[in-house]
């Protein structure tokens, strides 16, 4: 089962990823997180994109093509994968078809987390976290028991992201739909989008995105 994920910050994109992760054994593909790991590792591929970042330019969709091939011919991703990041543009989506088809695979979803950005801005705005174990909370939905007491270790610090505010929100909102306004209509024109309330509770949405998977063998078929 192989899927594209989106969903703008805030919507929850990476908790559900990692619960995919650990329940059904799929891969996360992170391009970002590829790039870096390649570069470390100073292998041939990694090496070509190390030349390329450090002249300043961008990293050319035959070098992300390369490193997304080398990772889906490793052994763990007969589970399948999770695209994350990767296809943004109407060539990439043409170089990740080729990729899957020359190995004898497809993409069976692009499911996207909907949300509603006024409550995501008032979801964001309100977050902050316990400055010693990292525990999250939130201004109206979750407060520590004992006001200024943090639930797990006892600290008395806190503290919020600097960029978790209304202005950066909707600069986020803005971002994300320039990115995926190129894909979504090439996808949706193959009947492969499907949409799940990225506003509802985590156990909700999860089973969403289970519902479509589980069912999605069957349409391919």
């Amino acid at each position: 089962m192989n899927i594209i994920l989106l969903g703008p910050p805030g919507a929850g994109k990476g908790t559900q990823a990692a619960r995919l992760v650990a329940e059904r054994g799929m891969v996360q593909l992170s391009t970002g997180d590829m790039l870096r790991a390649a570069v470390k590792a100073g292998t041939p591929t990694g090496l070509r994109a190390k030349a390329v970042m450090e002249a300043g330019e961008l990293v050319s969709d035959a070098i992300v093509s390369a490193l997304i091939g080398e990772r889906l011919d490793e052994g763990d991703t007969a589970s399948g994968v999770i695209f994350d990041g990767f296809p943004r543009t109407a060539p990439q989506v043409e170089a990740l078809d080729l990729l899957l088809s020359e190995r004898g695979q497809s993409l069976h979803q692009v499911i996207e987390l909907e949300v509603d950005e006024a409550v995501l801005t008032h979801r964001v705005v309100g977050r902050f976290t316990c400055a010693h174990c990292g525990e999250g909370y939130h201004d109206e939905f979750k407060r520590p028991v004992v006001a200024g007491v943090c639930d797990v270790c006892a600290s008395t610090e806190f503290k919020r992201r600097p960029d978790d505010n209304a202005e950066t929100v909707h600069t986020r909102m803005d971002e994300y739909r320039a990115k995926t306004a190129p894909i979504l209509p090439l996808y949706e024109a193959r009947g492969l989008v499907h949409r799940v309330d990225g506003m509802a509770e985590i156990e909700t949405v999860a089973r969403g995105i289970a519902s479509l998977l589980d069912a999605a063998p069957m349409a391919v078929r």
